[in-house]
This record gives C-alpha cells, sequence and structure tokens, in this order.
C-alpha cells in the first residue's frame, strides 16, 4: 500500500537542513511506527524523504507522536452511521438521516430558514458519500476523482418548500443520485416529518466536475464513472419537462445591493464562497418588509461561475407581475438612486398585496473593471404568511 502523507492526522517532526543529521537520523527510523501500522524500513523513509522534499529528523530523544484519526472516514460502504442517525435505505443505495432543528436553524418567527434547509442538504449529501465509502479526503470528492484533480460543483438547483419545519421538530431527509448527461450528476433531496409523514419540502440539483487546479470544468473519467454509477437511482424529487430559463438582470434592476465582500467564514473546504452565502446575498436585497410578511416557496438557481475570498460582489432584484410590494429598505438602491423605506412608502409605491404567488429574479456578480461577471441567477417565489396557533402557516 502506497504511503500518503496527507493521510497521517498529526505528525511532529523537525527539518534540517544539515546532510550529517539526515543521513544520521535516517538509519534511527527503523522502529518508527505509525497509525498503528508496522514498522517503516530505513529505505522506505529514505523514499519517502525523497519523494517529499524533507527529512524527518530530531535530536537524540526524536519522538513521533501518533494520534487517533479524528474522522474515521470509512473505506468501506457501511449501512448505518449511529453518529449522524443515518442509514443505507432502499436497495443499499439511498441515503436517509433524521435531524432536529436547532435553535440556531430558525429565524424570529421559529421556522427553519432557507439558509437553514441548504445547509442540512448539503451535509446530508457528504454524509450520503460517507457512508458509500468512495469518499476520499476532498469535500465530498471519491477516490478517482482526487486523483485526477476534480471536485464538484454545483451547475444548477431548485427548492421547493411546503411547510417549513418548526424548532425543536425531528425531520427525515432522504437523497440520492442518478445520471445527469454524460458528465453530470444530478442529486435530489425529500424532507418529511418523521412523527406525520408530512413533505415539508424537495430539492434537486446537477453537478459536474471542475479541475481544481486549472478551475475548468472536466469530463467525467471511466474511473469515477464507474464509482458513482452503481448508485444512480432513476427517480426524480421535482419533475421538469424544460427547465425555465431565468433572465439576466442589469444595472436598471429595481433593487441593487453593492459592495458585498466575501468573509472568511464564508469559504469552504474548496476555497470558494459556499452556495448557501450566494442565497444570503440574493435575499439581503428583497426589502425588509416584504421579508416580515412573505416566506419563500420555491427557488430556482442557476450558477455561472464561482466567487472567491478577493471578489466584490453586487446582488440586483427585480420583482416579477403587476400589484407587487415595492418597498425600499436601507442601503438599497431604488432604480439607481439610495431610498429609504419611508420615502418610498410615502411616494405611493407601497400598496396591498393580494393573497397571491409574488416572484423576484436575482443576479449576482463580481464587479470588475472593465465588465461585471455573473456568478449566480435566481428566481424565488413567495407566499404571504399566516401565522396560526404561533405556527407560521403558508395562505392555501
Amino acid at each position: 500500500m502506497a504511503f500518503v502523507l496527507h493521510q497521517i492526522p498529526t505528525l511532529y517532526m523537525q527539518c534540517s537542513s544539515k546532510r550529517s543529521d539526515q543521513e544520521s537520523n535516517k538509519h534511527k527510523l527503523n522502529c518508527i511506527k505509525i497509525n498503528g501500522t508496522k514498522s517503516f524500513s530505513s529505505a522506505k523513509v529514505d523514499l519517502l524523504r525523497h519523494d517529499h522534499g524533507f527529512a524527518l529528523t530530531s535530536n537524540e530523544n526524536m519522538q513521533i507522536f501518533e494520534q487517533e484519526s479524528r474522522q474515521n472516514i470509512p473505506t468501506t460502504k457501511q449501512l448505518v452511521d449511529p453518529y449522524r442517525q443515518g442509514m443505507i435505505i432502499e436497495e443499499g443505495v439511498r441515503y436517509r438521516q433524521t435531524v432536529v432543528i436547532r435553535s440556531y436553524e430558525v429565524g424570529p418567527d421559529k421556522t427553519t430558514t432557507i439558509e437553514s434547509i441548504l445547509s442540512l442538504l448539503q451535509e446530508t449529501a457528504l454524509n450520503h458519500v460517507w457512508m458509500s465509502g468512495l469518499l476520499s479526503d476532498g469535500f465530498g470528492a471519491t477516490h478517482g476523482m482526487m486523483k485526477n484533480n476534480l471536485i464538484w460543483v454545483v451547475s444548477r438547483m431548485q427548492v421547493q418548500v411546503d411547510h417549513y419545519p418548526i424548532w425543536g421538530e425531528v425531520m427525515e431527509i432522504d437523497t440520492w443520485v442518478g445520471a445527469s448527461g454524460k458528465n453530470g450528476m444530478r442529486r435530489d433531496w425529500l424532507l418529511r416529518s418523521k412523527s406525520t409523514g408530512l413533505v415539508f419540502a424537495r430539492a434537486t440539483s446537477t453537478w459536474v466536475m471542475m479541475n481544481q487546479k486549472t478551475r475548468r470544468l472536466s469530463k467525467m473519467p471511466d474511473e469515477v464513472r464507474g464509482e458513482i454509477s452503481p448508485w444512480f437511482i432513476e427517480k426524480q424529487a421535482i419533475e421538469e419537462e424544460s427547465p425555465e430559463k431565468i433572465e439576466k438582470l442589469d444595472e436598471k434592476a429595481l433593487f441593487v445591493n453593492s459592495d458585498l465582500k466575501p468573509k472568511r467564514s464564508d469559504l469552504d473546504m474548496n476555497h470558494h464562497v459556499n452556495n448557501v452565502k450566494y442565497v444570503r446575498w440574493m435575499l439581503e436585497a428583497i426589502p425588509d418588509k416584504f421579508l416580515e410578511k412573505h416566506q419563500l416557496s420555491d427557488m430556482i438557481l442557476e450558477y455561472r461561475r464561482e466567487c472567491g475570498s478577493s471578489d466584490v460582489v453586487q446582488s440586483l432584484c427585480e420583482p416579477q407581475g403587476d400589484g407587487f410590494l415595492k418597498t425600499g429598505c436601507n442601503n438599497i438602491a431604488l432604480n439607481g438612486h439610495s431610498t429609504s423605506a419611508q420615502i418610498v412608502e410615502e411616494s405611493g409605491l407601497l400598496w396591498s398585496t393580494a393573497e397571491a404567488q409574488f416572484s423576484y429574479t436575482h443576479l449576482l456578480q463580481v464587479k470588475g473593471e472593465t465588465k461585471n461577471e455573473e456568478i449566480v441567477r435566481g428566481k424565488t417565489t413567495w407566499r404571504k404568511k399566516k401565522k396560526s396557533l404561533g405556527v407560521t402557516l403558508f395562505h392555501s
């Protein structure tokens, strides 16, 4: 078995530039044990030393401390994960996880936020790969993907929410994968109440591979296809005969929120901004008065490019349809002019909303010196909130 350095949890070492020290220590490493394996011969350590361009050295009392693995990533398929309350079901390929809605996953109305739902979708997807035994040390990448420097990137996602779970509610999340064209993969989710079976939400997404070094999209290698294709299910959580095309907004959009900058905490393990942050930026461009009285029921996202830590982002938002609530809010531009909510309301732009669905078109873009580059296009559909017995419900 090949020895891979980055699989060692913790390795304490000192580096020496003196060749005499290196030669002396090379003979002292015959009895070293790493991760409970058998002792390395001096020849193997010498190979490690030359392959990785450094020497493992120390003083006369040199020691290498071994630390138990903190992840314990399975190397074979697992059927039950008691720590994550997860299990493999449906012919051994579909994943189900039981979750409890925590206090930090809900908003002021005690219902789960859309950002929390998206985070749960991401977590269960990764846990599904974890249970498969295919997970390498990448962010959901298989062993074959790591060999080819490939990572997953989402190109499209749709989430439909019928009911929002409340704080303390126990929910079951099912997720599974299927083929999407020749070089893509589809992943779907179904969220429902564990006690009643009521379906809270459903989601579908399309994923493609990107080379981690060149940041360019890549074809799916046969090795990777062989890893994941046995897990494919021909079942869709959301039926889409012809995906809706989202129109591109321009600087004339009604609401514009500029100078958005990623924080260190916004980056994921692939070193780009997590897509949950994109949704937060999109929703921040919607007036507060609208968000207080409405809840998101459908969201479609089309991803165009990744966002890095040094990018400056602009969020554009345009309401669709007549009779829409058009209110400004602090730090939001209305038709290119900074306008407060009070001024907008006094100007007669705030009018009554009927019990109907409302939609916004969104665009996140990176502001450049010569041109702007799209990050994601989006469309959100909303329904008015109705409170009953302390629980937020939708109008039917």
